[in-house]
Formats: C-alpha cells, sequence, structure tokens
C-alpha cells in the first residue's frame, strides 16, 4: 500500500512481460464443485490488505459462488494486474489511477470500472517534533522518495502553493518501513496511506507523527482513485453479463464492510493470516467510513475527477495532451440500488 515507484516507468515492464505472459496458459476452474459456474480471476495491487476488504468478505460469505462466479483471488508478484489483463490472463485488477492512465496512454486495454476508495487516502507524514504543521514547512525538509516524477509534480505543487519554495531536497526510501526512516532521520517525511501506515506508526507503533492529508489540499492537488478496479474493454464488450454480474457481488460485499468492519477484517484475516490483527482491525474501522459516502453508491467514479487528476498530469508534462480521459473509466456496470 504504497505511492507507485516510478509513475511514469508505472507499464515499462509491460513489453518484456508480454512475452512472458504469452507463454502462460489462462487461469480456469480446476476443482470439480466449481465446474458449473464461470471462472473468474481477479489480481490484486498488492499483498492482501484492508483495501481488498469487500472482496474477501464477498468470498468468504459465499456470494460469488451464489452468483455463479468461481473466483479466484492471486497476487501480482513481479507482473503487475494491469499487464495481466492486457494479456488475457485476468479478468479484473485491483490498481490505481496513477498507473493506469499511464498505462492506456501507452496502448494498454484497461478500464476502471469502480473506485474501491471514493477519495485519496494519501498523507505525507513527520514526526510531530519536526515542526511541520503545513505545506510550507516542508521548505527545506527532507522527503523520503519512491523516485517518481508524479510525488515531485505533486509535493512541489503543495508546497508552492503555501507559499514556499518548491525545490525539494530528497532521499531514497531504503524500505518501506518508515518508522526507521523517520526515527533515525533518514528523511523528515514520506507519501504513506493513512489506512495502513499512518495507523500502523501512530497506533501499533506508538509514535509521535503528524500528517498533511493530501484530501485536505485539493485546492492545489488533484483528488484521485487509488485503488481501483479495472477491466478490459474487450471484456467489457464480450461479457458485460459476467462483468455485472461481479460488480454487484463485489459492491454487495463493500457495502458490507462498511455495515461491519470486524467481519471484514475478519475474512482478510482467514485469507491472510499472517497480517497483524490489531492493524487490520483498526484499519477496516478506518475504511468502513471511507469506501463511499454513500454506500449504495459505492464504486462510482466522477468525471470531475478524473480529469482533474488527468489534467494536472498533463499541466506537469507528465502526460501528452489529448488523452482521451472519457474511455479510461465507466460507471456503466454497477448496480443501481
Amino acid at each position: 500500500m504504497t505511492p507507485t515507484r516510478s509513475f511514469l516507468a508505472a507499464t515499462a515492464g509491460a513489453t518484456a512481460a508480454l512475452a512472458f505472459l504469452a507463454g502462460c496458459s489462462p487461469a480456469t476452474a480446476s476443482d470439480s464443485d466449481s465446474a458449473d459456474r464461470q471462472p473468474v480471476t481477479v489480481v490484486l495491487d498488492w499483498t492482501p490488505n484492508t483495501n481488498h476488504g469487500g472482496l474477501y468478505l464477498a468470498e468468504a460469505n459465499g456470494w460469488f459462488d451464489d452468483a455463479g462466479l468461481d473466483v479466484e483471488i492471486i497476487e501480482p508478484g513481479e507482473t503487475s494486474g494491469l499487464q495481466l489483463l492486457a494479456t488475457g490472463h485476468a479478468d479484473f485488477a485491483y490498481s490505481v489511477a496513477e498507473s493506469l492512465v499511464p498505462a492506456r496512454a501507452q496502448g494498454v486495454d484497461a478500464v476502471s470500472v469502480a473506485a474501491i476508495v471514493e477519495h485519496n487516502t494519501s498523507s505525507l507524514i513527520f514526526e510531530a517534533s519536526s515542526g511541520i504543521t503545513r505545506p510550507r514547512d516542508l521548505e527545506g525538509k527532507v522527503y523520503g522518495t519512491y523516485g517518481s516524477d508524479l510525488e515531485n509534480a505533486l509535493i512541489s505543487q503543495l508546497i508552492a502553493c503555501d507559499g514556499g519554495d518548491p525545490e525539494m531536497a530528497t532521499a531514497p526510501l531504503a524500505s518501506d518501513d518508515f518508522r526507521i526512516g523517520l526515527s533515525e532521520h533518514q528523511f523528515d517525511y514520506a507519501w504513506v496511506f493513512d489506512a495502513w501506515d499512518t495507523i500502523r506508526l501512530r497506533d501499533i507503533d506508538g509514535m509521535d507523527v503528524g500528517t498533511l492529508p493530501f484530501l485536505d489540499y485539493t485546492q492545489c492537488i488533484p483528488d484521485w482513485y487509488t485503488p481501483l478496479l479495472a477491466t478490459t474493454a474487450s471484456t467489457l464488450t464480450s461479457d458485460p453479463t459476467m462483468v455485472r454480474a461481479f460488480l454487484d457481488v463485489l459492491s454487495r460485499g463493500y457495502r458490507a464492510a462498511m455495515e461491519d468492519p470486524a467481519a471484514a477484517a475478519d475474512a482478510l484475516l482467514a485469507a491472510a493470516p499472517e497480517l497483524d490483527p490489531t492493524l487490520v482491525r483498526a484499519s477496516a474501522d478506518y475504511l468502513a467510513t471511507r469506501y463511499a459516502d454513500d454506500a449504495a453508491a459505492w464504486g462510482r467514479q466522477t468525471p470531475a475527477t478524473w480529469n482533474g487528476f488527468v489534467g494536472f498530469l498533463e499541466a506537469k508534462d507528465l502526460l501528452e495532451d489529448g488523452f482521451d480521459t472519457d474511455a479510461a473509466w465507466t460507471n456503466d456496470y454497477l448496480p443501481t440500488h
């Protein structure tokens, strides 16, 4: 649950991966009990975590089976979900707008069909003793970077918008353990996701930290969907019934996760028992009020959010002008309630 390491290189390995994946055969149902159900493969964007709570809850309750779907959940490994989509080796993939947009710009057939979380839950995190209280306080501080152009553009814009000098000092992240990086002063602040990293640092590790949530500064930087669920335009055309059936159940799973986050946590922990139960339960509680402002409208995306994000990328020369934003997403296959 960390920011994309390199925005413009998000699909840099796609071409090489295509050759590798072309030799693989699509996943199929092998269990005789599932022979009468349609196989559906879903690839995660990361290891199992609470962003996937509604998926695991729906699977644990047997709702996909009831809908005639034999769902297989896989982790991406070294091959991203968008690459698996592009080669027909997955039906759906959890991804992020900052990967989907450049992938589409390179010709990858990927379309966002649902927003997993309605608004961006990213923040910049720092030790409370750092003296940082607002974006312009980041001036002169060292940022722990993943090395992406998107990071530099967003944070520079955030600092400048608050009247600070946008020139950034950076240090590469040696690992995803922000606790070590902050406490050993390898850097002063880093980009994290509140639903996981902030809860872990503050509530599990007991660090005295502060955050600057991106969502508090949408007058300066865009909101965007991270994560989202993608499929391909070809799948939408060839099997719209399956897509609607899957999204109907998935929507039910996320609405249930909002209503009963403890059940969502239990389902995730049953599937990934290696996770910290305290962190998972606290994170599930946090996301229960953030998957969507209105549970009945879970998954809905807006033109304003997509256009704002793509417009920012174009303005910062991270994307060539003329990107077809409307073709990158759709709400048409979500259930209506």
